[in-house]
């Protein structure tokens, strides 16, 4: 009696082991890129998985169900040939440009971060003016002073602007490598360099990590006062049929999650309490508002676009 029932059984078996493997091959691969870059991406230590850029690939990667994740770490310039190649890859807080346009989709605004500042160590406060703020324009026209960037990467439309009218100037050092932060703090501290281009947050974490808060400063950009653009970053994946659909997705995620406490917070760890207050003022008035993904600026300046002028406590160095 129990032989009659034996071969159905094992068909059937075997009809679900050909269907299995169909559909999860059905499940696409999303392919996170990250950097070594802290604090927007922390791979190691106590705070592994706290950057704020981990963060919020993590509230993605939560949200964005029926795909698979992984995750890879690797320098921005194998990010941008990979983005080029047309591969399945997001990243998350890229500045949009015309140049990226062109072979990535971009989402709404997905990051507000404080924009670019000059980090120089106290002692040479006076060499650039003895004032809280600075012209990078100026800065960078001067024959004695020697700055430091990341290779590769954007700092802003207001700050890249300046940064290609003095391309190729023999006072501009760029980093590459997995450690662009601590490599450019270090020549920073061995007088290698005068100054460095990177955001605020950047200059708390490294100042902490490297026992070197009490010698470092952050000065102004004032070019970068002009606008929140260089404020803004988004996600960014390959520009094909793959990468509009799942940016079409991170977008519907993105209106719901930055309102959430978790999504703000993300960012807000790294910051003093100054920057905060300013913080959550910019995060409520702009970046909440900010839910379309607009043509780009064909002009050469970003300056006009309405944002309010920062008062006097909100000038001091970060």
């Amino acid at each position: 009696m129990l032989d009659r029932f034996r071969l159905p059984v094992r068909v059937l078996f075997a009809l679900i082991l050909l269907v299995l493997p169909a559909r999860a091959a059905e499940r696409e691969t999303v392919t996170w890129m990250e950097a070594v870059f802290p604090p927007f991406f922390i791979q190691h230590g106590v705070s592994a998985g706290q950057g704020y850029g981990g963060v919020v690939s993590a509230i993605l990667r939560e949200q964005l169900t029926g795909y698979e994740h992984q995750t890879i770490t690797t320098n921005i310039t194998r990010h941008f040939y990979k983005f080029k190649q047309g591969e399945n890859v997001c990243s998350v807080g890229l500045y949009r440009t015309p140049e990226r346009e062109a072979f990535m989709h971009f989402s709404i605004p997905s990051f507000l971060t404080l924009p670019a500042v000059l980090i120089v160590l106290k002692e040479r406060y006076a060499a650039f003016g003895g004032r809280p703020s600075v012209r990078l324009d100026t800065v960078l026209s001067r024959q004695d002073l020697t700055i430091g960037l990341a290779r590769d990467r954007s700092y802003g439309p207001a700050t890249d602007a300046i940064l290609r009218k003095h391309g190729g100037s023999l006072h501009l050092v760029t980093t590459n490598g997995q450690e662009l932060s601590r490599n450019l703090f270090r020549m920073l501290m061995l007088d290698r360099l005068d100054g460095l281009i990177g955001l605020p947050e950047e200059n708390l974490y490294q100042a902490e990590q490297l026992g070197i808060r009490d010698r470092l400063m952050t000065l102004i950009i004032e070019e970068n006062q002009q606008g929140y653009a260089g404020w803004l970053s988004s996600v960014g994946c390959s520009k094909n049929e793959w990468g509009r659909r799942i940016i079409a997705k991170i977008n519907g995620i993105l209106r719901t999650e930055r309102a959430s406490e978790r999504y703000r917070a993300a960012y807000e760890r790294w910051l003093d309490p100054n920057s905060i207050r300013i913080y959550r003022r910019v995060y409520r008035e702009v970046f909440l508002q900010s839910g379309v993904v607009t043509p780009l600026p064909t002009g050469p300046s970003t300056a006009g676009t309405g944002k309010k002028e920062l008062d006097s406590t909100e000038k001091k160095p970060l």
